[in-house]
């Protein structure tokens, strides 16, 4: 595994990236002044992004299939979490887009070889605020399970009378 990217996992069989480059950048608000160079104040952190770009070769690892798991996950436009298979934990981002160029087809017109471009853009504040809604999150799921065990016992118990 390479990377996670909500449930979506990144290896040779899927959509193996060569190339993965991620920017971080801070902001910086100027004041014109007069005879003087603008002053300058640091605002915080801006959006980090990443992309990731390689290339498919069909008969080898993930292709058509694949990417269009992506597009379906950038078509609900939700947050996903991303993870590197070492363990380091990017945040919540977003897909925000997809680029995909087909070269040397197959008489069917199938492509042998797709060279994608997929970019991610940092949406959460902190990773603390990731993890507070992924306990707010499992919190959820675990009262959702204790409901439907209760909701099971009753049936059970329903037929067993």
């Amino acid at each position: 595994m390479m990377m996670v990217l909500g449930l979506y996992v990144f290896m040779l069989r899927t959509v193996p990236y060569q190339e993965l480059q991620y920017q971080r950048s801070w902001r910086h608000a100027t004041n014109s002044r007069v005879n003087r160079r603008p002053s300058t104040q640091f605002l915080g952190p801006d959006n980090d992004s990443l992309t990731l770009s390689g290339v498919l070769l069909p008969e080898v690892t993930g292709g058509r299939l694949s990417l269009l798991a992506l597009e379906l996950m950038a078509e609900q436009g939700k947050a996903w979490p991303l993870i590197e298979g070492s363990g380091t934990i990017y945040g919540m981002f977003v897909i925000e887009s997809l680029n995909q160029t087909k070269t040397e087809f197959f008489e069917s017109g199938m492509p042998r070889r797709i060279e994608f471009t997929l970019t991610l853009k940092r949406v959460d504040e902190s990773l603390s605020d990731m993890f507070g809604s992924l306990s707010d999150q499992l919190s959820n799921l675990q009262d959702s399970a204790t409901s439907a065990i209760g909701n099971i016992k009753n049936t059970v118990g329903g037929l067993l009378q």
